[in-house]
């Protein structure tokens, strides 16, 4: 036990990613059943969905789970209380500031953890008030921050900035990456493109297949930094966005870039499986990915490798 399986009151120091239209009930209620903390990615859906998806997790499991919401999501204090309203006690916040809903939800007597992608917000979110926060490389797929400090130097650095458990994020698949977050301060680990590269997510099986088939060294890369930054797998709707940014500046440019997104891009590539004109989000650490597996097989292999690792480090020869 460490200080984030004791407050998640989980076995294992795992977390699933709140990925948009990929960490859906299903997922999050195996990930839990496993041991882990399973979340649910809130950003897009409605509580009248979120419910739906909270239900089905409660239904696989009744280990805790929690939820991630974007707190610049127009739903999110409904999310939140209709979650609350279900027994949902655990809630990981992003896009926004801590202060704005953390009291809130430590006075519904609920854990609260901030995304964060540098130490001095890390140090903003302790002083307001989080039980922990996810550090963030610059590796991570998705939504990202525009610091672009990688995991290997983000982690120490916020390791020094804050005394509350630290959760790492971004780059991490394996028991190796796990210990490697751990050893440079980590108390927990967040896996997101992993668990999407699993049986249980929300994935369509096309968008899986894809990755598999098609990844080399340069397949992710990190777009939209005027906006807001996101790394997305490389194909046809990805090079669109490349050259509207080459061609426009400014207002103009955020004009049509909303323009170009405002298609259920996101929805159309990872959920309904349109490979080429919808938007995939994953991160570097696909390259090393080479399978599809159960959470409960990812998970035991994960933490059978890691007690293994563990028993090895006596003997690394210097």
């Amino acid at each position: 036990m460490n200080r984030v399986t004791s407050l998640f009151n989980i076995k294992h120091p795992i977390i699933s990613g709140g990925m948009v239209w990929v960490s859906g009930g299903k997922l999050a209620g195996h990930v839990s059943k496993a041991g882990a903390l399973g979340l649910i990615g809130a950003g897009s859906m409605k509580p009248e969905l979120l419910k739906e998806h909270i239900t089905k997790a409660q239904k696989i499991t009744q280990n805790p789970i929690g939820i991630n919401i974007p707190i610049l999501y127009g739903e999110a204090q409904n999310q939140m209380d209709l979650a609350l309203s279900l027994g949902v006690k655990i809630f990981f916040t992003s896009a926004g500031s801590p202060n704005k809903y953390t009291k809130y939800l430590k006075d519904q007597k609920a854990v609260v953890v901030h995304v964060t992608s540098s130490p001095e917000l890390a140090k903003k979110c302790e002083d307001a008030g989080v039980d922990a926060v996810v550090c963030e490389g610059f590796e991570a797929g998705g939504h990202n921050g525009r610091e672009e400090l990688t995991s290997f130097c983000l982690i120490p650095a916020v390791k020094e900035a804050v005394k509350i458990p630290i959760i790492a994020a971004g780059g991490i698949y394996d028991a190796k990456t796990m210990m490697a977050s751990m050893i440079l301060g980590a108390e927990g680990i967040q896996m997101g493109t992993r668990f999407l590269m699993t049986h249980e997510s929300s994935a369509h099986e096309k968008f899986k297949d894809y990755i598999l088939s098609n990844t080399h060294s340069s397949s992710t890369k990190l777009l939209m930094k005027s906006t807001v930054p996101v790394r997305l797998f490389q194909n046809q709707f990805s090079k669109e966005v490349e050259k509207i940014e080459s061609l426009y500046n400014g207002d103009e440019l955020k004009s049509k870039l909303t323009e170009h997104l405002g298609k259920n891009r996101a929805k159309n590539g990872m959920l309904l499986g349109d490979i080429a004109e919808g938007e995939l989000e994953v991160g570097q650490n696909i390259l090393n990915i080479k399978e599809i597996l159960s959470v409960q097989d990812l998970i035991s292999k994960m933490m059978n490798e890691f007690q293994n690792l563990k028993n090895q480090i006596p003997n690394i020869s210097l």
